[in-house]
């Protein structure tokens, strides 16, 4: 594995640990897994059908919970 540094924002940071802590790994396990999956690596990891890690009402409630998210915000 090689190391590599970034600068976050510290919003973003503490995203990342929120979102990391919830699915019960490392900010760096979660960073790995993105990137992996963003450049369509080998080693990305996709759900297999039906399996879902997130609010049980997140169909009924979309708007709340990507308002708490922050999705869309410049």
């Amino acid at each position: 594995m090689k190391k590599t540094s970034l600068y976050l924002d510290p919003e973003l940071d503490r995203g990342l640990a929120r979102r990391a802590a919830a699915q019960g790994i490392t900010k760096a396990e979660l960073i790995r897994r993105t990137l992996s999956a963003a450049a369509g690596g080998a080693h990305s990891r996709r759900p297999s059908a039906g399996v879902f890690d997130g609010p049980a009402d997140l169909a009924a409630n979309a708007d709340r919970h990507l308002g708490e998210t922050g999705f869309g915000r410049a």
